[in-house]
């Protein structure tokens, strides 16, 4: 038996981190990502972006644009789509 949360209720906080990470530009980057990709995750994408979201956003920021190469765990292809930053709705 275990008493991690189920996979619901780590979704909901995982929506909730990503968008209140203290500054606009990463909520729009994160959480904007969490809501274009995450109703398609399963328990692997959950476990990866939980993992992203206990990172410094200067650093998810750096790996999202580019800048930075990103840690080995990290790597792969949900970064590379959020590499791509056509998710990010930019209010006018």
């Amino acid at each position: 038996m275990t008493d991690a949360p189920p996979f619901e209720q780590r979704l909901a906080r995982a929506k909730f981190r990503s968008w209140h990470r203290g500054t606009r530009e990463a909520d729009y980057m994160i959480g904007g990502f969490f809501d274009r990709y995450h109703a398609a995750w399963g328990e692997a994408e959950l476990a990866w972006f939980e993992a992203l979201l206990d990172e410094d956003d200067v650093d998810v920021m750096a790996w999202a644009l580019g800048t930075q190469p990103p840690p080995g765990h990290l790597a792969g292809e949900l970064l590379t789509a959020m590499q791509k930053l056509d998710y990010v709705d930019i209010p006018r």
